[in-house]
């Protein structure tokens, strides 16, 4: 999903830790853009200005326009964050440039809709197996997410992917009988067995007739 949002990016001309960190004292972020056959670009941005985007409903999905040094604009995708696994503040950042003449792969997450009638009427549990479908189309045409209405969804039932509408420009990459929500039993609870099919009574074994010794052969006339 695109949005009408830009961002500013300092050019680097140094890599190392020692740039990085002096990156990130001045209160910007170290990050790289590549992608669309151009060479990649060290660049530092706010981590203010990237966090509302990370964080949003369509999160990686999310298409804006990074300005690179005030010498390009060019729209780009977030593709992967390093975060400090103790202070969690954000310390490098991945862009990926764009083609809008281009299709892409993504995931798109699916959000459902609706009381499935096998957990109001028949007391079974309502499970969501997949969350995200991958999906290729142009990058215009991402979606923020797919609704998926489950209400008709009974005990026993499920919906796949397959069943998830599409727009004709999108394709479905994942699956198509990838599971992504279903009404399963409760577990643990006792089931009744009817008496028609209440187990059938023990029968007794047959017995069995141990065979004797071999009846001594008569002894041969001289």
């Amino acid at each position: 999903m695109r949005k009408d949002v830009t961002i500013s990016a300092e050019l680097r001309t140094t890599r190392g830790k020692n740039e990085a960190r002096r990156t990130r004292r001045d209160g910007k972020v170290p990050a790289v853009v590549y992608g669309a056959g151009r060479d990649a670009v060290a660049v530092a941005v706010s981590p203010k200005d990237i966090a509302p985007i990370a964080h949003s409903s369509t999160g990686y999905n999310t298409m804006f326009d990074l300005q690179i040094g005030g010498t390009e604009t060019t729209p780009v995708m977030i593709v992967n964050q390093q975060h400090d696994p103790v202070k969690g503040g954000l310390l490098h950042a991945d862009f990926q440039r764009i083609d809008l003449g281009k299709k892409i792969h993504v995931s798109v997450p699916v959000v459902t809709h609706g009381d499935p009638k096998g957990v109001k009427t028949q007391g079974g549990i309502f499970e969501l197996v997949t969350r995200a479908v991958e999906i290729e189309c142009l990058p215009d045409d991402i979606p923020g997410h797919f609704d998926l209405d489950v209400t008709e969804l009974l005990l026993g039932q499920n919906l796949r992917a397959s069943d998830i509408r599409m727009a004709t420009s999108i394709r479905l990459l994942s699956p198509a009988d990838s599971v992504i929500a279903h009404v399963i039993p409760v577990r643990g609870l006792p089931t009744e067995t009817p008496a028609a099919e209440a187990a059938p009574a023990a029968v007794a074994e047959p017995e069995v007739i141990k065979k004797g010794k071999k009846e001594e052969e008569a002894p041969k006339k001289k």
